[in-house]
């Protein structure tokens, strides 16, 4: 499926179905071509639906099953149910300000938006509970990854030792410059252990390339999930110009791409 990119390790239970979105494969045209997820991107509707429509029927699903997140960068995660079923794409969303998802309902497809930030997928596989969750910087500061986790004790008994994470796509510490301001929230947050293997000084004063991916990573392994249970994709998101839309790379005019993850 070169319009979905997995996880080998998720694809190991049959339990769940996932994936994250290429831009191979759709029908979007121009600056969206050609698998654009996102509606609020100035795309022609019908064809941000059709381009649901080809990725529901790869995954196993219906678009009636999606539920779209409505993400601002924050530390916000929501429980979800059959309630929320075609929240966003087939009927109004009720979420509002939420960048994580969590459900432990079959047939609930937990859908969150990409253009560079880091995509967090987790299935808990003894309690049998999923999660999806953006993390930009801003939510990587605020540690959504581990929040997530919590959430998903907190509500369903998930614990770390039986979670399996997929960290998606998303710009790498090759492309992602920034400045002192975003160092000095990394260093409010992080120790300066994760600091050192995270952040790198460059030859531009006050500017330094910054390891996203390694940073949730490092995140998820000291909330305690087993390091055998993360894969990481090594694919940069602003590099790879024919898989990718980025933000950084782009701007503006472009699509986005989806997370998606759901139990059977």
């Amino acid at each position: 499926m070169d319009n979905l990119i997995q996880f080998q390790t998720l694809n190991e239970f049959d339990a769940i179905t996932h994936g994250y979105t290429t831009r191979l494969n759709g029908v979007s045209t121009g600056c969206f071509s050609s698998q654009n997820m996102g509606f609020n991107r100035g795309d022609l509707e019908e064809n941000v639906y059709e381009n649901y429509t080809r990725v529901a029927k790869s995954l196993g699903l219906t678009v009636d099953q999606f539920v779209l997140s409505d993400q601002v960068h924050s530390d916000e995660i929501m429980v979800v149910d059959q309630r929320h079923r075609g929240m966003g794409i087939t009927c109004e969303s009720q979420i509002k300000g939420v960048d994580g998802l969590i459900t432990n309902v079959a047939g609930v497809a937990l859908t969150t938006f990409y253009a560079d930030c880091v995509p967090l997928f987790l299935y808990d596989s003894v309690q049998q509970v999923v999660g999806m969750s953006h993390s930009g910087w801003r939510g990587t500061v605020k540690k959504i990854g581990p929040k997530t986790l919590k959430k998903m004790g907190d509500v369903y008994g998930t614990k770390p030792e039986h979670v399996h994470v997929g960290i998606g796509p998303a710009i790498g510490s090759c492309c992602y410059e920034v400045s002192e301001d975003v160092k000095k929230e990394f260093d409010l947050s992080f120790n300066d252990d994760i600091i050192a293997k995270i952040m790198f000084a460059t030859v531009t004063p006050k500017k330094y390339m910054l390891d996203l991916i390694l940073a949730n990573q490092l995140l998820f392994e000291e909330a305690g999930v087993p390091q055998d249970h993360i894969e990481v994709s090594a694919l940069c998101t602003s590099c790879h110009e024919n898989l990718f839309f980025s933000h950084r790379r782009m701007g503006k005019e472009r699509g986005s791409h989806v997370g998606i993850i759901a139990l059977k």
